[in-house]
């Protein structure tokens, strides 16, 4: 007999399915795959790789969603006909499948309903990630460290593969700044929900008197811009400069002067990167950091009228953090955005993020919606 609850779970995942359908609207996406296809099969389709490359990548994003919910239909009316095998034979071990199979069907579901989230034109670009300990010298530097780890963790269980383009180490311990570039399939997506500020409260290892310590870190994610979008920058604003690159605790990444640091003059933006052994590809990466900084800025300029205009204000204080991570007197993680939290402190800095990604990104529909 299957468990009353497993069939309430399984009614759920049908109604589910059944908004999604009209929401995403499929055989409409069915028409525009096909239309997609009939451009690929037309002669001269080829000639230009680059708008070619442009139409395979739309029609794959289209094609990804339909063929997702496909599946979980299929898997769906697959689930509905084990539960009604289960009852009708009495079968324990087939109810034990079946709840299982369900349990896991409700999982994916949710999952895909995050993606569908991600509908932002950046969203599904990689992203670019800093860290900046605030004022308190080894205790915040050190709190940056433990943020890097955390984010390099939750890239790594996503499959995202991480480049470290930039690694400022502390005086004694942690990180005075460190640049990552986090690639992967809404790399930004999901990561623009992290930025603001993070807050840390503990008893300090660096401290002999034992006392708490209060410390914060500031993360800040852009999409990696490419040169398909136009960000007008000119050669006379620029200031370029070349140093030795050094990693982590002071070894250095090799003896020429490879790193390369670019100020754009008008706006104060200041980009290093020295990931690379050539100097060339350095300057290359870090223009394309400054290009996706300046088009966030622009961005950023659009949305500050528009709350202007709207009468709204923002507080964007050093104070204003977004998380608080408490190690004493308790343990606790909490997202003050959402309230979403947890008493799994050690789970959360092991790299778990995806129930304050989730909480928030549904906490922003919901926001449009009103």
């Amino acid at each position: 007999m299957i468990d009353p609850n497993v069939k309430h779970d399984l009614r759920e995942i049908g109604k589910k399915l059944t908004n999604l359908r009209g929401s995403l609207d499929l055989d409409l996406k069915q028409e525009i795959i096909a239309n997609f296809e009939e451009k690929m099969a037309a002669p001269g389709f080829w000639d230009d790789s680059d708008k070619a490359q442009g139409v395979i990548a739309e029609m794959n994003a289209v094609k990804l969603s339909v063929d997702q919910y496909e599946k979980l239909q299929q898997e769906y009316d697959d689930a509905e006909m084990m539960t009604e095998l289960a009852d009708d034979e009495g079968d324990e071990d087939l109810a034990a499948e079946t709840g299982a199979t369900i349990r896991e069907l409700m999982k994916r579901l949710d999952e895909f309903e995050l993606q569908l989230l991600l509908n932002q034109p950046y969203d599904k670009l990689n992203a670019i990630l800093e860290l900046h300990p605030g004022a308190g010298g080894t205790e915040s530097q050190d709190w940056g460290q433990m943020l890097l780890r955390m984010y390099t963790r939750w890239a790594e269980k996503h499959g995202f593969k991480v480049e470290v383009l930039d690694y400022l180490a502390g005086d004694e311990a942690g990180i005075k700044s460190v640049t990552l570039l986090i690639k992967g399939f809404n790399a930004y997506g999901y990561l623009k929900t992290e930025k603001g500020v993070h807050r840390l409260v503990r008893i300090s290892p660096f401290d002999g008197s034992g006392r708490r310590h209060t410390s914060f870190v500031s993360c800040d994610v852009v999409p990696e811009i490419l040169d398909d979008v136009e960000v007008e920058i000119r050669t006379e604003d620029l200031k370029i400069d070349t140093y030795r690159a050094t990693g982590a605790g002071g070894q250095h990444i090799n003896t020429t002067d490879s790193a390369v640091r670019i100020t754009h003059l008008p706006s104060g933006i200041v980009v290093t990167c020295q990931n690379e052994r050539s100097q060339i590809k350095n300057r290359e990466q870090a223009m394309t950091m400054l290009r996706s900084k300046l088009y966030e800025r622009k961005l950023q300029e659009q949305q500050a009228h528009l709350d202007e205009i709207r009468g709204e204000q923002s507080d964007i204080a050093w104070g204003s953090q977004i998380r608080s991570y408490v190690f004493h007197p308790y343990s606790m993680v909490k997202d003050h955005r959402t309230s979403v939290e947890t008493g799994n402190v050690g789970a959360v800095m092991d790299g778990d993020l995806d129930a304050f990604i989730d909480g928030y990104l549904r906490s922003q529909i919901k926001t449009e919606a009103e």
